[in-house]
């Protein structure tokens, strides 16, 4: 007789427990691709980042005791991985006046909405790496500041300030503005 894997009921808001590395990957790499999604610049870069938190997480999956906290583990795993990538501050990306638009965006009437929100994601990806870690672990991951702090390994203020100046940024953002405005 086997013992049940999972001890809590299947609603999606409970954490569970995964039997194997495989079953969790499976289940939770498309959120966890979300999250790798919004600290990278491309979407190139949040696959080998993912793959690389995942790779941490295989080898440690013996020595994780908690199997509910994996989420937590990976995204920690993540944002260690992409801080070391700033250290190292790679120039392969060169500075230009003007972002390349893509061709011909469908304007539907449902779709308004989703024009506003690609063109804030863009604006979110035009922020330095930095102060974007901490936009999108705190608007679209829902972090609080605190665990933002804790996640980074910096201040509850330092994450204050950071934001409030990517806040600023967006703002300002052309973009962002009402048609009838620019």
């Amino acid at each position: 007789m086997t013992t049940p894997v999972c001890t809590l009921p299947s609603a999606p808001s409970y954490p569970r427990t995964y039997p194997t590395f495989s079953a969790y990957v499976r289940t939770r790499g498309t959120a966890l691709m979300r999250t790798a999604r919004s600290l990278t610049a491309n979407p190139c870069d949040a696959e080998d980042l993912l793959q690389t938190a995942l790779a941490k997480t295989y080898v440690a999956w013996d020595r994780i005791e908690d199997h509910r906290a994996l989420d937590g583990y990976v995204r920690r795993a993540l944002v260690n991985t992409r801080t070391s990538q700033w250290r190292k501050r790679r120039v392969d990306e060169f500075a230009c006046e003007e972002l390349p638009e893509p061709e011909g965006v469908p304007h539907t009437d449902p779709a308004e909405a989703q024009v506003l929100r690609d063109a804030m994601w863009r604006a979110v990806l035009r922020l330095p790496d930095r102060q974007r870690a901490m936009v999108v672990l705190r608007y679209y991951e829902d972090l609080s500041e605190a665990q933002t702090a804790e996640l980074l390994g910096v201040s509850v203020g330092t994450v204050k300030s950071a934001v409030s100046r990517a806040l600023g940024k967006l703002r300002e953002d052309p973009e962002l503005r009402p048609a009838e405005l620019r």
